[in-house]
């Protein structure tokens, strides 16, 4: 065979495999672009809950604390008729 049709054959292969080499490295960051939008979306979903949780939380803690006054204002005003009827009161 010619020189020359050794070199087409060689440009050829090394044409073939730089493709191959370049269509797998694409096809990989492709997955791991698609890994890391899937891990993206379960770290929102997780920060998402925790936000819900943390809101419930929250209002609980509120709801708690305004009961937490009312008893304390019952409690005074108790005290304070206790204070009224006891008849050792100086």
């Amino acid at each position: 065979m010619a020189t020359w049709i050794w070199i087409v054959i060689a440009v050829a292969a090394v044409v073939v495999v730089g493709a191959a080499v370049l269509g797998a490295r694409r096809a990989r960051e492709r997955r791991v672009v698609g890994q890391q939008r899937e891990q993206a979306q379960e770290l929102r979903q997780d920060a998402q809950q925790r936000h819900r949780r943390a809101k419930e939380r929250e209002e609980l803690s509120r709801e708690l604390a305004e009961q937490a006054k009312s008893e304390r204002k019952e409690a005074d005003q108790a005290a304070a008729r206790a204070a009224q009827v006891d008849p050792d009161r100086d």
